[in-house]
Protein backbone atom coordinates (compact mmCIF):
# COMPACT_ATOMS: atom_id res chain seq x y z
CA UNK A 1 0.00 0.00 0.00
CA UNK A 2 1.47 3.36 -0.67
CA UNK A 3 0.11 6.36 0.95
CA UNK A 4 0.58 10.30 -0.14
CA UNK A 5 1.58 12.52 2.77
CA UNK A 6 1.54 16.28 2.58
CA UNK A 7 4.67 18.09 2.35
CA UNK A 8 4.62 21.87 2.53
CA UNK A 9 2.57 22.53 -0.69
CA UNK A 10 3.22 19.10 -2.83
CA UNK A 11 2.64 15.29 -2.14
CA UNK A 12 5.41 12.56 -1.29
CA UNK A 13 4.86 8.87 -1.63
CA UNK A 14 5.38 6.73 1.74
CA UNK A 15 5.65 2.84 1.21
CA UNK A 16 3.16 1.39 4.00
CA UNK A 17 3.73 -1.88 3.32
CA UNK A 18 3.92 -4.06 6.64
CA UNK A 19 6.79 -6.55 6.55
CA UNK A 20 4.98 -10.29 8.02
CA UNK A 21 6.74 -11.92 10.38
CA UNK A 22 7.91 -14.47 8.03
CA UNK A 23 9.76 -11.29 5.69
CA UNK A 24 12.03 -10.77 9.15
CA UNK A 25 12.97 -14.81 9.05
CA UNK A 26 16.11 -16.22 7.32
CA UNK A 27 14.81 -19.62 5.28
CA UNK A 28 16.99 -21.74 7.84
CA UNK A 29 14.34 -19.95 10.75
CA UNK A 30 11.55 -20.79 8.04
CA UNK A 31 12.65 -24.04 7.45
CA UNK A 32 13.74 -25.28 10.73
CA UNK A 33 10.08 -24.19 12.22
CA UNK A 34 8.33 -25.99 9.48
CA UNK A 35 10.24 -28.92 10.17
CA UNK A 36 9.56 -28.94 13.91
CA UNK A 37 5.82 -28.18 12.99
CA UNK A 38 5.81 -31.51 10.66
CA UNK A 39 6.84 -33.32 13.82
CA UNK A 40 4.27 -31.84 15.96
CA UNK A 41 1.41 -32.54 13.15
CA UNK A 42 2.50 -36.40 12.64
CA UNK A 43 2.47 -36.71 16.35
CA UNK A 44 -1.52 -35.21 16.12
CA UNK A 45 -2.52 -37.15 12.55
CA UNK A 46 -2.67 -33.75 11.13
CA UNK A 47 -3.11 -34.45 7.37
CA UNK A 48 -4.08 -30.88 6.71
CA UNK A 49 -1.11 -29.94 7.34
CA UNK A 50 0.60 -32.40 5.54
CA UNK A 51 -1.28 -31.19 2.45
CA UNK A 52 0.05 -27.66 2.64
CA UNK A 53 3.56 -28.68 3.59
CA UNK A 54 4.89 -31.28 1.05
CA UNK A 55 5.57 -30.26 -2.35
CA UNK A 56 3.20 -31.66 -5.21
CA UNK A 57 5.97 -34.33 -6.58
CA UNK A 58 7.15 -35.19 -2.66
CA UNK A 59 9.13 -38.23 -2.28
CA UNK A 60 9.86 -39.96 1.18
CA UNK A 61 11.79 -42.77 2.04
CA UNK A 62 11.12 -45.50 4.53
CA UNK A 63 12.59 -48.73 5.52
CA UNK A 64 9.45 -49.48 4.01
CA UNK A 65 9.97 -47.99 0.56
CA UNK A 66 9.04 -44.96 -0.80
CA UNK A 67 5.74 -43.08 -0.76
CA UNK A 68 4.60 -39.66 -2.33
CA UNK A 69 2.29 -36.96 -1.22
CA UNK A 70 -0.79 -38.89 -2.37
CA UNK A 71 0.06 -41.66 0.11
CA UNK A 72 2.17 -39.62 3.03
CA UNK A 73 -1.49 -37.22 3.43
CA UNK A 74 -3.95 -39.83 3.71
CA UNK A 75 -1.59 -42.16 6.19
CA UNK A 76 -0.73 -39.22 8.42
CA UNK A 77 -4.49 -38.46 8.83
CA UNK A 78 -5.26 -41.87 9.81
CA UNK A 79 -3.60 -42.50 13.03
CA UNK A 80 -2.61 -45.67 11.80
CA UNK A 81 0.49 -44.55 13.88
CA UNK A 82 0.78 -43.10 17.67
CA UNK A 83 3.83 -40.79 18.44
CA UNK A 84 4.17 -41.10 22.36
CA UNK A 85 7.08 -39.18 22.33
CA UNK A 86 9.62 -37.76 20.09
CA UNK A 87 13.00 -35.47 20.19
CA UNK A 88 15.18 -33.72 17.47
CA UNK A 89 18.73 -32.95 16.98
CA UNK A 90 20.58 -30.17 16.41
CA UNK A 91 20.11 -29.48 12.91
CA UNK A 92 22.44 -28.59 9.98
CA UNK A 93 20.99 -26.73 7.00
CA UNK A 94 22.58 -25.78 4.08
CA UNK A 95 20.88 -24.13 1.37
CA UNK A 96 21.82 -25.28 -2.48
CA UNK A 97 20.49 -22.53 -4.22
CA UNK A 98 18.01 -19.52 -3.53
CA UNK A 99 15.04 -21.82 -3.71
CA UNK A 100 16.90 -25.35 -2.68
CA UNK A 101 17.97 -26.22 0.66
CA UNK A 102 18.41 -29.13 3.25
CA UNK A 103 17.65 -29.99 6.78
CA UNK A 104 19.82 -33.12 8.63
CA UNK A 105 19.43 -33.83 11.71
CA UNK A 106 19.26 -37.02 14.36
CA UNK A 107 15.27 -37.32 15.85
CA UNK A 108 14.39 -40.15 18.12
CA UNK A 109 10.67 -41.04 18.63
CA UNK A 110 8.72 -43.66 20.50
CA UNK A 111 5.96 -44.17 17.60
CA UNK A 112 4.32 -47.29 17.11
CA UNK A 113 2.45 -48.43 13.70
CA UNK A 114 0.18 -50.83 14.46
CA UNK A 115 2.24 -52.99 16.18
CA UNK A 116 5.56 -52.54 14.66
CA UNK A 117 7.65 -49.93 16.38
CA UNK A 118 8.80 -47.00 14.28
CA UNK A 119 12.75 -47.36 14.19
CA UNK A 120 14.79 -45.16 16.53
CA UNK A 121 17.24 -43.35 16.62
CA UNK A 122 17.65 -42.26 12.28
CA UNK A 123 19.05 -39.80 10.78
CA UNK A 124 16.76 -37.41 8.95
CA UNK A 125 17.20 -35.20 5.58
CA UNK A 126 14.66 -33.02 4.58
CA UNK A 127 15.46 -31.37 1.77
CA UNK A 128 12.58 -28.10 0.76
CA UNK A 129 12.33 -25.98 -2.48
CA UNK A 130 10.84 -22.77 -2.82
CA UNK A 131 7.63 -22.52 -5.02
CA UNK A 132 4.29 -20.57 -5.38
CA UNK A 133 6.16 -17.47 -2.55
CA UNK A 134 6.88 -20.55 0.38
CA UNK A 135 8.77 -23.53 1.49
CA UNK A 136 7.76 -26.49 0.70
CA UNK A 137 8.71 -30.15 1.71
CA UNK A 138 10.19 -32.12 -1.25
CA UNK A 139 11.81 -35.23 0.04
CA UNK A 140 12.20 -36.90 3.19
CA UNK A 141 14.82 -40.14 4.41
CA UNK A 142 15.04 -41.43 7.48
CA UNK A 143 18.34 -43.59 7.81
CA UNK A 144 18.52 -45.61 10.87
CA UNK A 145 21.24 -46.05 13.19
CA UNK A 146 22.63 -49.24 13.65
CA UNK A 147 23.91 -49.70 17.38
CA UNK A 148 27.16 -49.14 16.81
CA UNK A 149 27.12 -45.98 16.58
Amino acid sequence: MRILAAVGFGFIAINACATSPAQLQSPRQIIEGLERQSWVAWQQHDGAFYQHFLSDDHVEVHRTGPANKAQVVPFVASGACTVASYTLGDMSFVQFSPDSAALTYRAEQDTTCGAARAPSPTWVTSGYVFRDGRWQNSIYVQTPISDAH
